[in-house]
């Protein structure tokens, strides 16, 4: 199995965008990662449209932000739409700059009910640091996003939290904010102390089982630490990466593609996830030397 092989999966069931990103990772072109990001945008500068397989609703969400600015920073390129969209979390964010883990859905169909249940009113740290670490890989290469208000204020409501942290928190918030605090590394230097006070809650294979989850459903270090040489490796060893390395090879199906271990809540969203993850696990797999 190999690359290849994940290409014939994404051209047989992946969604126009996880094919373009594959692509960028192959050669391919970042303009047209933008050009498949139109199709979720809305007109106050936000995404919805199911770009977040299990949140189907057309509204602009939180989350809808996440999966836009991670294609934005896989694309690699400025975009006026990247300032737009940090404006339109400006206004989606509570006071004191946290996001609400979901905004209001007008139809639930086919939507998670973490999703629909959510409470608008109340700030999330999961949320907030998961869309704040695109927006800082975005920033990189992108003067508008890094000097953009909302991004500090962004930034520091998830440093409040994460100071305030005194126990392990529930290991999505966990993984967002490990990869928050590595992304803003690069320009915040208060950044790398608070990733020495989150190593104690890192196991030392880097694998925190999600409480409350599928059966088995679990993070791994490679969902936080992905990139070789930035500064959340140094929380983990060499062996711990390249087992989970090896864990992460051995994922491969034989129709080329990758599975998640988290339910879906819609046949397509669960299709939409697969072809997720194989871009995800790909692009792993290439920026550490296996493939």
């Amino acid at each position: 199995m190999g690359i290849e092989q994940a290409r014939a999966f994404l051209t047989t069931h992946g969604r126009q965008l996880d094919r373009r990103r594959f692509d960028v990772l192959t050669g391919g072109d970042g303009h047209d990662v933008l050009a498949a990001l139109e199709a979720y945008r809305n007109p106050d500068g936000g995404y919805g449209w199911g770009i977040e397989p299990d949140l189907r609703a057309p509204e602009s969400q939180p989350a809808g932000a996440l999966h836009a600015l991670e294609a934005m920073a896989d694309a690699g390129m400025t975009t006026p739409r990247a300032s737009e969209l940090l404006d339109w979390l400006a206004s989606a964010t509570l006071p004191g700059g946290g996001l609400p883990f979901a905004l209001p859905i007008s139809d639930d169909t086919g939507c998670a009910p973490f999703w629909a249940q959510a409470d608008p009113r109340e700030p999330s740290l999961q949320i907030t640091a998961a869309v704040a670490a695109q927006a800082h890989r975005v920033a990189r290469f992108d003067a508008a996003i890094s000097s953009h208000p909302w991004l500090a204020a962004a930034t520091e409501f998830c440093f409040t939290e994460i100071r305030a942290l005194d126990e392990a928190p529930f290991a999505y918030v966990l993984s967002f904010a490990l990869q928050l605090l590595d992304a803003a590394s690069d320009t915040v230097a208060e950044a790398r102390g608070l990733l020495d006070k989150l190593a104690r809650f890192v196991p030392s294979d880097g694998a925190v089982p999600v409480e409350g989850g599928a059966e088995g459903e679990t993070l791994h270090l490679l969902d936080f630490a992905p990139e070789p040489g930035r500064p959340v490796r140094e929380l983990v060893t060499a062996e711990a990466v390249a087992a989970d390395l090896d864990r992460l090879a051995r994922g491969q199906r034989d129709d080329g593609g990758w599975a998640v271990d988290f339910d879906s809540y819609s046949p397509a969203a669960a299709l939409e996830w697969r072809g997720y993850s194989t871009v995800a696990a790909v692009d792993v797999l290439r920026k550490n030397g296996r493939w």
